[in-house]
């Protein structure tokens, strides 16, 4: 391709960290992708591919006025104004499949790591107190109760991964009834049932009005003593002041984090607690996942510019929004 038909080719700009070599294979020959985008760029993207951290609100739109497509590699949309994005006939692509298995396995992980004690067992033998190895009471996941509360794709995933290793399984969701083929077909009657009877909670769940700490004293207060609690979701479903309060009292045994509120966090008693496990909201962010995640970011982009529909977006009605002039040149592309 010539220099002269690569300008001539829509701008795709980065919002955030995005290495070119993730996207290329989807947008080169379609688009000229800019992964350090300045002002003069900003003005003439047609699409965005925009990371978890990065905020399109209404000033950055103000700033990218031939924009048509935001791409979100990940599912969450609380950085993004989507109803500001519609507003201008701008589709908000989402990668809801793409992370999904990676961040399962994280949450089991963090399970797992919990449930097996492996943070104080660990400092037993470093720190030379082996004889102090029958204090530390190792937990069993066979024949324990998972809570999955959110029962998408993720948290769908997290179940079977669970029932593999011989749990039983509740599950509660918000926003819809969960399917009848929960594994161990066990199901929740509501969250208070789910918090009172699980050995292990694992969140799944979007950050909405209705979700935000949504784990708060009220919840723990129902939870069965000594349940562990793994949140791989979005920090803002999880009140940190009642969470310490309930690990310190022993309603919890272990917290696993991969995600905070805010992050980065600012200092907190429960991040320096042994009995919590941290990881910097990166579960989603496997090799595997993360390629997967950047390809069908870039390919909902490319969907979009070109006429198609894309595979999952945040704002059904963003077409509506758009003229009849601006659909019939993306359908000539």
């Amino acid at each position: 391709m010539t220099a002269g038909t690569e300008h001539s080719l829509p701008v795709v700009v980065a919002l955030g960290s995005v290495d070119p070599v993730l996207v290329s294979g989807v947008l080169d020959g379609h688009c000229r992708f800019v992964s350090d985008p300045g002002e003069a760029e900003l003005a003439v993207a047609a699409g965005a591919i925009v990371r978890a951290d990065s905020r399109v609100d209404q000033a950055l739109l103000g700033r990218a006025p031939a924009l048509r497509v935001i791409a979100r590699t990940g599912v969450g949309t609380d950085l993004i104004d989507v109803p500001a994005a519609t507003a201008r006939g701008v589709a908000v692509v989402v990668t809801p499949g793409a992370g999904a298995a990676a961040v399962a396995e994280g949450a089991i992980g963090m399970a797992l790591h919990l449930v097996k004690r492996f943070g104080p067992l660990t400092a037993l033998v470093r720190e030379g107190r082996w004889a102090e190895r029958a204090g530390v009471s190792v937990g069993d996941l066979d024949g324990a109760t998972l809570g999955v509360i959110g029962y998408g794709r993720i948290g769908r995933r997290t179940a079977a991964l669970a029932a593999a290793f011989g749990m039983r399984i509740l599950a509660y969701d918000p926003v819809s009834e969960p399917p009848a083929d929960v594994p161990g077909d066990v199901h929740s009657a509501g969250l208070a049932d789910l918090a009172a009877r699980s050995d292990v909670i694992t969140l799944h769940l979007p950050l909405t009005d209705q979700t935000r700490h949504l784990v708060d004293d009220a919840f723990l207060a129902e939870v069965k003593p000594g349940a562990v609690l793994v949140n791989c979701s979005r920090g803002g479903l999880v009140d940190t002041d009642a969470v310490w309060r309930a690990l310190t009292d022993g309603r919890l045994s272990g917290v696993g984090l991969d995600v905070l509120d805010p992050e980065p966090p600012g200092p907190h008693p429960l991040y320096s607690h042994p009995d919590v496990v941290l990881t910097p909201h990166v579960m989603g962010l496997s090799r595997r996942a993360t390629a997967a995640t950047f390809t069908a970011a870039a390919r909902g982009v490319l969907d979009v510019l070109t006429g198609r529909e894309p595979a999952a977006v945040a704002n059904p009605g963003w077409r509506a929004h758009r003229s009849p002039k601006e659909i019939s040149h993306d359908h000539s592309r």
